[in-house]
């Protein structure tokens, strides 16, 4: 038996290096066909993405003025730490929070009830509608901001003519403290066509015997969405809750077609992405905008991580108990 068992394993060990060697190899060619097909990507990374970005980390330690690019003079944290000193700073960080409070909430709810509308079957031309408010996407932003600069218009704006027709007073939108950041949260109401087909194809993927379930037990519209379709589509609202979250912290675009970068009414659309263009561009202060979009950086990724940090206590993954 030893004998019989010690010849068997002889070419079975004698093969184990040559099998081996061949796995070796076959994984050796995939690792490169893999490192191939990605190279673009990652040349493209490296080259417009991770070397600007160490670029401007380095910025920020200095005064860089591009108009004197030979006087470059390092100066440590001193723009982080004079930043907290800056009003013009503080003014859009707070800008840009109220913000977001307004503007998060409110496009994440109107994307859903778009969304909830053009899902049920109680919709004649459901397609029609689809269509309808996916289109806006495929208007530049400067070109729609231009025309809700018309619609909002205080003298011939249509909303206001709406408004005066009902017996309400024409609102002076765009130049209202007070009105302006509800002016420009509905103008984002433009484009949440993407996010609102993402939410139907949330809405689609919910089982169909689960509302069946819950008719049975009784449960009416409302318990049904909270029960059932707002947990099984949770991670859904997730993912649009951060690319929203996102998107309001870059907020630039229309705040400056608006105001021609000036900030105004009362520096309430001096958002942070058009205070940091204005250090940049217009005072030539590319050291301290250097650290103006690091800080930045790390105020969204520290919310985003708190987001992901908190998702396990509301966000519902298939297969939970």
């Amino acid at each position: 038996m030893d004998t019989t068992s010690g010849s068997a394993s002889g070419p079975l060990t004698a093969l184990a290096p040559d099998r081996r060697r061949r796995f070796a190899e076959l994984t050796g060619r995939e690792s490169l066909t893999g490192l191939i097909f990605v190279a673009p990507w990652l040349v493209g990374f490296l080259a417009f993405s991770a070397v600007p970005m160490g670029a401007s980390l380095v910025l920020s330690l200095t005064d860089f003025d591009p108009r004197q690019a030979d006087e470059i003079r390092f100066v440590g944290l001193d723009n982080y730490i004079g930043m907290f000193s800056d009003p013009a700073f503080i003014k859009a960080s707070l800008v840009t929070f109220r913000f977001a409070l307004i503007v998060v909430p409110v496009t994440l709810i109107f994307a859903l009830a778009i969304a909830l509308l053009v899902n049920s079957t109680l919709l004649a031309g459901r397609n029609i509608f689809r269509t309808a408010f996916y289109l806006p996407l495929q208007i530049p932003v400067v070109a729609s901001t231009l025309v809700w600069i018309g619609v909002l218009n205080v003298s011939n704006g249509w909303l206001d003519i709406g408004l005066q027709a009902v017996g309400l007073p024409a609102i002076d939108w765009l130049n209202s403290t007070f009105w302006v950041h509800p002016a420009l949260a509905l103008m984002g109401l433009w484009g949440i066509g993407n996010m609102m087909l993402i939410f139907l194809a949330g809405l689609q993927s919910v089982p169909s015997e689960l509302y069946d379930a819950a008719k049975v037990d009784g449960a009416g519209p409302w318990a049904t969405f909270r029960k059932v379709t707002l947990p099984l589509i949770s991670p859904v609202l997730f993912y649009n809750l951060i690319i929203v979250l996102i998107a309001t912290f870059q907020y630039f675009t229309q705040a400056y077609v608006i105001t021609n970068g000036r900030g105004d009414p009362g520096g309430e659309t001096l958002f942070f992405n058009l205070n940091l263009f204005r250090e940049a561009f217009q005072f030539y202060n590319m050291g301290y905008a250097s650290a103006l979009a690091w800080v930045l950086f790390v105020v969204v990724l520290g919310l985003t991580i708190i987001l992901f940090r908190t998702a396990g206590r509301w966000v519902y993954e298939g297969g939970e108990r």
